[in-house]
């Protein structure tokens, strides 16, 4: 059994624009650059066109690193993560606007800096939850790695001050997110600097340490009255897989053992869509080339489609 149309509060005609962002410049670890093909490959359309959603994709975007590409304090990339979230900006905001559903496939989560600001500038009160291991909350000067898949949010708080002296490639970033509209389920690989940022600024953040003591059900619950406390605010929800336990999704690049089963990621999903509320999602961080075999690559890409499935209202009955 599916949601029907009439449950879907802004997408009333159930369409979802499938855009492939096969984007690896935000970490240094070939392959998730091929996550959205194999996403596709394994029928990821197919099952939501049998779910009674009208799909379109048109192959993907196309990146193309530049000439040059120093690092600029600590970032490794920057340009061609600027260049290439702002491409993933500006198809996830036309998607949006046309009151279809943006359903980014990737790539690693530094292109969340194109599809939350995207969403945003539809809907400008929308809620995110992020679902991750990890918060991705390090600015430009607090990363260790330089590798901006960790770093997506605080360009979208507006926390990102460039390095003095330096070009600011990422002046495009609208600061369109807000501490009040982030919600964080599945923590449990947190650096220092995001710690504290969270804390200072109460941002809404459940680890596995919460799931384990409440239950996903309580924990979804609890995010949600936080960042959406009157149920009317648009979601979107930007799911890595490595929040999953890499038992249930071993191909991806920064696994942490003791995530979420398939089973609490799936009902967590489900839940976002029995609001209503969902008008975006992101599936981020499929890596086929670390997979050990081709049941962990089959196995973690199945388990991403089945979260879509679930937050576009596929349920058991």
């Amino acid at each position: 059994m599916t949601m029907t149309e009439s449950e879907y509060k802004f997408l009333p005609n159930k369409k979802a624009t499938i855009i492939g962002a096969p984007f690896s410049g935000g970490q240094g670890k070939g392959g998730v650059d091929d996550g959205p093909a194999y996403l596709m490959k394994y029928g990821l359309a197919e099952n939501l066109e049998r779910m009674g959603w009208g799909t379109s994709y048109d192959g993907g975007l196309k990146f193309t690193p530049p000439v040059s590409d120093p690092d600029i304090g600590k970032m490794k990339r920057p340009r061609y993560v600027a260049e290439s979230t702002k491409k993933v900006y500006e198809a996830v905001r036309e998607a949006a606007l046309a009151k279809t559903l943006p359903l980014t496939i990737g790539g690693d989560h530094s292109i969340a800096i194109g599809t939350v600001a995207g969403v945003q500038a539809a809907y400008p009160d929308a809620c995110l939850l992020w679902i991750d291991a990890h918060a991705d909350l390090n600015t430009p000067e607090a990363t260790e790695s330089g590798n901006l898949h960790g770093c997506p949010v605080s360009f979208l708080l507006g926390i990102d001050e460039p390095p003095k002296g330096e070009v600011d490639v990422f002046d495009w970033v609208p600061h369109c997110l807000d501490n009040s509209r982030i919600a964080y389920i599945g923590l449990r690989d947190v650096d220092p600097f995001e710690k504290r940022y969270i804390r200072e600024n109460k941002i809404a953040a459940y680890s596995m340490h919460d799931v384990d003591k409440y239950g996903i059900a309580k924990v979804i619950e609890m995010a949600l009255d936080r960042v959406n406390p009157d149920g009317t605010r648009p979601i979107h929800l930007s799911f890595d897989v490595d929040a999953v336990d890499p038992t249930y999704a071993p191909a991806t690049g920064t696994p942490v053992r003791g995530g979420l089963t398939w089973r609490e990621a799936c009902y967590l999903c489900e839940h976002v869509a029995e609001t209503g509320n969902l008008v975006a999602m992101d599936l981020v961080e499929c890596n086929p080339h670390l997979g050990e075999n081709e049941k962990q690559i089959g196995d973690t890409m199945n388990s991403g489609i089945s979260l879509v499935k679930c937050a576009l209202g596929d349920t058991l009955l």
